[in-house]
């Protein structure tokens, strides 16, 4: 199930070991994100290293594992639909996580960032939901 993952999942994966980050390494899904993802997860890097009280070292190690388990689309790839979905969501930083969508035909978009849930035309999804999701399947199958 391809599911588009916001930076606010990775941020919160970061700075705990938490049902986001068993969600991430599960496998059950397939995460994508757009290439801008890496430059937010930078701009948050200080305040993640202090938070957590790892050193830079370990902080670039604990990203490099949890960007293993997500595909990062290059913004060539979803530049086409940033015009047309600029009047769907306010923050115009989150358009390219829709364009993502779009490129990767997802099933959803994963987050709990509350400008997503004002737009009505892609699926959004939390926690909770990918939880239950991959909790249906498993016992069905």
């Amino acid at each position: 199930m391809k599911i588009i993952i916001d930076s606010n999942r990775v941020i919160a994966s970061l700075i705990k070991d938490s049902t986001t980050r068993k969600i991430i390494f599960d496998g059950f899904f397939e995460f994508f994100a757009p290439e801008h993802i890496k430059n937010e997860i930078a701009e948050h890097r200080e305040e993640i290293i202090k938070k957590i009280g790892i050193n830079s070292n370990e902080f670039d190690i604990l990203v490099s594992m949890i960007f293993e388990n997500i595909t990062i689309i290059p913004q060539k790839e979803y530049n086409q639909f940033i015009y047309s979905l600029k009047n769907e969501i306010k923050d115009l930083d989150d358009v390219p996580y829709l364009a993502v969508y779009k490129v990767v035909n997802a099933e959803g978009l994963w987050t709990h960032d509350i400008h997503f849930k004002e737009q009505k035309k892609f699926r959004i999804m939390t926690n909770s939901d990918l939880l239950k999701l991959a909790n249906k399947v498993n016992k069905e199958g």
